[in-house]
């Protein structure tokens, strides 16, 4: 079958990739659609590290085609959203609704590829970048037959990261002030999810110009090429600044835009060594700054929360669709997501 794989050199689209049959508590899911999301090219550019060779994709939608022993909540022919969160559902953690937080979730990564005999990685327990895969029961969503799969892709990723992180880790209440600092993927969602929120004044700040239309379509009142013009809508700062773009610098943007009592949350992904400055003097009018994995989210709750969304027209994700690509055409995706054109270039097989 096709699938994309990184060797640790370059990236390949390759014919001869198998997959094993699914064991207990696992699903078998044919992909009929996986977006393209930075995190999949931060495996390629060392931003993530990762062992190779390795089958990217983590973002992605299909069609379960068999399930393993105990798999009782989806049955081949159902259609399935992927999450990435492998999740054991048994810790204290998982007991206490935070799967994100499932220390077993985060281990050593799993190889049910393999190409001429021998092991190929799985990325994010999920690679969605291939004809098939096997994930946990857990991380299989089913969700209505209605849903195009080339938007329910975009659910496993982006929407549960930025939607998420308004809904569950933010709790943006109705009323307050939101900032997103960079409109890509994630960005948009972010955009969304305050938006649904009841956020009135939600200002977006890209220094792309040409992503005005979308970031408004998905929720900004107000679009800005930089920070510095905040403070003009905003005059004693904002009470959530979300950082999407994963740059040092804009932390510190996003601390000095808080009004008080404010949140900063990083959504953006650093280079794991890379440092931050902000001056401690400014939190001490209750102001924090937060971390969030995955938009705190619970999968199996979130998504077919969100599907619900999409179906009364309130949550957006055919509009997140950019461009589609056949997985084969998988270079010019790389380079049009590249570009910062794009919401998300989806690849289907």
């Amino acid at each position: 079958m096709r699938g994309v794989v990184f060797d640790g050199e370059r990236v390949r689209v390759v014919d001869d990739l198998e997959v094993r049959d699914p064991g207990p508590g696992e699903v078998l899911v044919g992909i009929a659609a996986a977006g393209l999301c930075h995190s999949d090219l931060s495996v390629v550019d060392g931003t993530i590290p990762f062992p190779p060779p390795v089958v990217l994709g983590h973002e992605g939608a299909g069609v379960v085609e068999a399930v393993g022993p105990g798999v009782t909540h989806v049955a081949p022919g159902d259609h399935v959203a992927l999450s990435t969160l492998a999740n054991c559902g048994a810790c204290a953690d998982c007991d206490r609704g935070r799967p994100t937080m499932c220390r077993k979730a985060i281990g050593m990564p799993g190889q049910p590829f393999s190409r001429g005999g021998k092991p190929v990685y799985q990325f994010a327990s999920n690679s969605s970048f291939a004809e098939r895969t096997v994930v946990k029961a857990v991380q299989a969503v089913k969700i209505p037959r209605d849903i195009p799969l080339t938007s329910a892709a975009l659910m496993g990723c982006a929407v549960l990261t930025g939607v998420g992180a308004v809904l569950n880790r933010a709790r943006v209440g109705r009323g307050e002030t939101v900032v997103v600092i960079g409109t890509g993927g994630i960005g948009l969602n972010v955009l969304q999810g305050a938006r649904i929120a009841g956020a009135p004044t939600i200002v977006a700040v890209d220094t792309n110009p040409a992503k005005e239309e979308a970031a408004r379509r998905f929720g900004a009142s107000h679009f800005l090429t930089s920070a510095d013009g905040v403070r003009e809508i905003l005059p004693t700062g904002a009470d959530h600044v979300f950082e999407c773009v994963g740059h040092t610098g804009l932390v510190r943007t996003a601390v000095d835009l808080l009004d008080r009592h404010g949140q900063a949350i990083l959504l953006g992904m650093t280079s794991p060594k890379a440092e931050a400055s902000f001056l401690p003097a400014a939190m001490f009018l209750d102001k924090s700054i937060l971390g969030c994995r995955y938009g705190s989210s619970r999968p199996q709750r979130d998504i077919p929360l969100y599907a619900d969304l999409y179906r009364s027209g309130t949550l957006l994700l055919d509009e997140l669709v950019t461009a589609t690509y056949d997985v084969g055409d998988f270079e010019k995706a790389t380079a049009a997501t590249k570009s910062g054109t794009t919401s998300r270039a989806v690849l289907t097989f």
